[in-house]
């Protein structure tokens, strides 16, 4: 990434300089993790860092944050492009302030040596490797949207640093609020030039809430409510300014 510039053959690629291969999540996964020192660890040391690293690193700035207000008190799903490596689950846990943020997962954030041991209390919900493991993680989800919290989805699933458009991804994890018809708020991080760093600001635009459309089929209904969420996702990407990292397709 020396001249800044990343070729990829498809969208599927991994970028974030990670390679590790972690367990699978079975049935006996502890999902819900609500003890004192859990706590602690989320609000005395993560979210002041979250916010930290925000805005003294990313320079980072919400637009939009009112919407959230439209459901005050109220569990919700958020949806956002996956764009930062360590700001990935940091800037929600900013702009989604007081809410209890939660982030779905690969499996992998949970078995890295070391940093494994602590993601789940700073709210990482592992996707699950079985059924039986499935029925927890879906009661967890209820759980935490019950409760009032916000549930975090970077649908696009892989890391591309600093990219400046939405990369395709599929309606897999919008049946999750289209279940219980939980209000959907998106965000997208746009990346605007600066006159002093030679890395850009990170501006983040708020939309919603979407509701997930009762009167169409469970399938159909689905797939309506992420075409809204990404067609938001998309408009609000034209507002970047600048390409600090250049993304190239390779010729086959």
């Amino acid at each position: 990434m020396k001249d800044r510039v990343i070729y990829y053959r498809n969208e599927n690629e991994e970028f974030s300089g990670t390679d590790f291969h972690g367990r699978r999540v079975d049935a006996d996964y502890e999902y819900v993790r609500d003890g004192i020192g859990e706590k602690l660890l989320y609000n005395v040391i993560a979210r002041p860092a979250a916010f930290l690293y925000s805005k003294l690193v990313l320079r980072q700035k919400t637009v939009g944050r009112e919407k959230l207000g439209l459901c005050k008190g109220a569990g919700v799903y958020v949806y956002g492009n996956h764009t930062q490596n360590t700001g990935d689950p940091f800037v929600p846990n900013v702009f989604l302030f007081p809410r209890r943020v939660y982030f779905i997962v690969h499996p992998d954030n949970v078995s890295i040596p070391v940093l494994g041991r602590f993601t789940p209390a700073l709210g990482a919900l592992p996707l699950p490797g079985n059924m039986k493991a499935y029925r927890n993680f879906l009661s967890t989800l209820d759980r935490r949207v019950d409760e009032g919290g916000a549930v975090v989805v970077y649908p696009e699933a892989h890391i591309w640093p600093y990219y400046t458009k939405i990369r395709d991804f599929p309606d897999t994890s919008f049946g999750y609020p289209c279940r219980r018809g939980t209000p959907v708020f998106c965000f997208t991080n746009t990346y605007k030039k600066s006159r002093i760093f030679k890395k850009p600001r990170v501006i983040t635009y708020i939309d919603g809430p979407f509701y997930p459309d009762e009167s169409l089929p469970e399938r159909a209904r689905t797939k309506d409510l992420r075409d809204r969420v990404y067609s938001a996702m998309c408009e609000r990407a034209k507002l970047s300014d600048c390409e600090y990292i250049r993304y190239i397709k390779k010729e086959d």
